[in-house]
């Protein structure tokens, strides 16, 4: 049962680094695996994020009790969930409802992105720009080479990538399958997410609901953390509106954090079993002060230049990263663990390991290594 810290005006509970881990944890399925169904996931979490085409799945799969990939796969396939640009100017998994609503949410995100373009589109019009857009990838889906030439042909001075950015911040343009099925694969091509669900987008909402669902699945958690989260500016005045909805405590800087009074917050030495997450995970990205999940000393060390690698928590903490390679009917997962590990977590981790390689890949045979960081270098 979660533990409820009681708020006092003068004197906010402090909340520890370990103890927002756990709550954190709880909030984004990570402490116990889900029963819940792919897009029940997808809407609590509020989108997955999506840049390369396997992450969400392998998010999903740390989160799900009887995850398999295809459920996934499908809902894209009858487009109850699509991929689109939405927080922090990124690719995203979205159910169809979420990508008619934080689109709209974001854009002023979007229109600062656009003015960084600006003297690429020097004597374009941005409105002329958006109606061509649409009425090209709306007669069909356009590939993006296909969309900028299509562009540059009607603005040749322009710069031919400011033109497709435009394009993308205009509108909200998504990736129509086959691109993002699982073990399929596709070019990526764009239309309008309402022509591809047959529904017009929603007026711009008011941020409050979003704020709300931010805290249920990241939560507890500051201003800064929810605009770092969602790529958007001046939320201060929104979390001041709900704050006597909310429950206030303070981190161990002193940061001051908010939550929903019935969320879980349970007991700091509630037991974390090892997770593998996929590079770029969202749990890693979703607040600005992210030592609940990554210490100091490890910040950084889950990627090399361009290079991503997947994160190991162990014990609730990002300790180790990881790759998966195939090679006939063997799969290979590579773990490098960041620390000397304790106890019984090299087996915790390897019984977690075979179990992810027996539901994510239809290799015959599976094979667990623990290398040196090394390894993992060009």
């Amino acid at each position: 049962m979660a533990a409820k810290t009681p708020r006092t005006a003068a004197h906010p509970a402090v909340l520890t680094t370990r103890a927002l881990n756990r709550a954190t944890l709880d909030r984004q399925l990570l402490l116990r695996r889900s029963a819940m169904s792919a897009k029940d996931a997808v809407a609590h979490l509020v989108g997955l994020q999506a840049q390369n085409t396997r992450p969400p799945y392998f998010q999903l799969y740390s989160r799900l009790a009887e995850f398999d990939p295809g459920e996934l796969s499908r809902l894209m396939e009858s487009r109850e969930v699509v991929r689109i640009v939405t927080l922090r100017s990124t690719l995203h998994t979205h159910t169809a409802d979420d990508a008619l609503t934080l689109r709209p949410l974001v854009q002023a995100a979007r229109d600062r992105e656009l003015k960084a373009f600006r003297h690429g589109l020097a004597g374009v019009d941005l409105d002329r720009l958006a109606a061509v857009s649409r009425e090209l990838v709306e007669e069909r889906p356009r590939p993006v080479k296909e969309l900028r030439e299509e562009l540059l042909g009607r603005w040749p001075e322009a710069d031919p990538l400011a033109l497709t950015v435009a394009a993308r911040c205009l509108l909200p343009l998504v990736q129509v399958t086959p691109r993002g099925l699982w073990e399929r694969g596709g070019q990526v091509a764009l239309t309008t997410a309402e022509h591809w669900l047959g529904r017009p987008s929603e007026p711009v909402p008011a941020p409050d609901a979003t704020v709300l669902r931010y805290l249920n699945a990241f939560g507890p958690a500051s201003v800064k953390d929810m605009q770092r989260w969602a790529g958007l500016t001046r939320l201060r005045e929104v979390f001041d509106r709900l704050r006597s909805q909310l429950l206030t405590f303070r981190d161990e800087r002193g940061t001051e954090l908010f939550d929903l009074p019935d969320a879980p917050r349970p007991d700091p030495d509630t037991p974390a079993p090892p997770r593998f997450l996929p590079e770029f995970d969202n749990v890693l990205l979703g607040h600005d002060d992210r030592s609940r999940l990554i210490a100091e000393v490890n910040r950084g060390r889950n990627g090399v230049g361009n290079q991503s690698y997947g994160t190991v928590l162990v014990d609730g903490f990002f300790e180790a990263v990881w790759r998966m390679e195939r090679e006939g009917d063997t799969a290979t997962l590579t773990v490098q663990p960041l620390r000397t590990l304790r106890g019984g977590e090299r087996a915790e981790i390897t019984e977690e390991a075979v179990r992810m390689l027996t539901v994510m890949t239809d290799a015959a045979s599976h094979d667990v290594r623990f290398g040196t960081f090394l390894d993992f270098g060009d």
